[in-house]
């Protein structure tokens, strides 16, 4: 059986939507957030990035999908984020659209340095929806491994910013086309060097809040 590591303990079953309580006159949200991209693109380095504030060099493997909470106050509004990260190899397919149901956002990361990965965001944006009751949802494109930009010029064909900005509008204007109209976020980031992380994944939470 595969086993689902928790960065904290939890008690209660992940949420399958987002709910809302009043306890003592404060706001209680809880929203589900997955991580998804082909394997060794750096979900998971910038998931510990912007959570534990730490970036490991050596690449371990997430076995079927990897669980953290993150919590913050808005105004009146406790924050509970259900983070799921989902294992990007092929065999792990079966396992990840276990975890899709209930959804509120998505953050997509490829590898600039690998052009495969970024081509490929289009088919997991449709492994999202599919195994969400068909129902799209806001997403954040990162775009990782900015820093190995300058150390392969000239060698590899990495994916240029322009054509990142590109794929945000084109997802965007297929949620329009097909009737649901979705947020569609993009960011260049670097997890190994800190950069572009803790700015957009803020803001894409705190925007997935106003929303909920």
């Amino acid at each position: 059986m595969l086993a689902i590591k928790h960065s904290k303990s939890v008690v209660n079953k992940a949420t399958n939507s987002a709910s809302r309580c009043v306890s003592n006159r404060i706001n209680k949200i809880t929203l589900k957030v997955v991580f998804v991209g082909d394997q060794a693109v750096g979900k998971t380095s910038l998931r510990n990035r912007y959570l534990k504030r730490v970036y490991e060099s050596k690449y371990k493997i997430t076995i079927g999908a990897e669980f953290s909470v993150k919590r913050f106050l808005k105004t009146s509004l406790i924050v509970t984020m259900q983070i799921w990260d989902l294992a990007g190899q092929q065999q792990f397919k079966p396992v990840r659209t276990l975890y899709y149901s209930g959804t509120m956002g998505a953050v997509v990361v490829y590898d600039v340095s690998r052009r495969e990965t970024f081509e490929r965001i289009p088919e997991w944006v449709e492994e999202i929806i599919h195994h969400n009751d068909d129902r799209p949802v806001p997403l954040l494109i990162i775009a990782n491994k900015i820093d190995l930009r300058e150390y392969e010029l000239g060698v590899i064909d990495c994916v240029s910013r322009e054509e990142g900005e590109m794929l945000a509008k084109r997802l965007k204007e297929m949620f329009r086309e097909r009737g649901h109209p979705m947020p569609v976020q993009f960011c260049e980031a670097s997890a190994k060097l800190g950069l572009g992380v803790d700015e957009a994944i803020d803001q894409f939470l705190k925007s997935l809040v106003i929303n909920a």
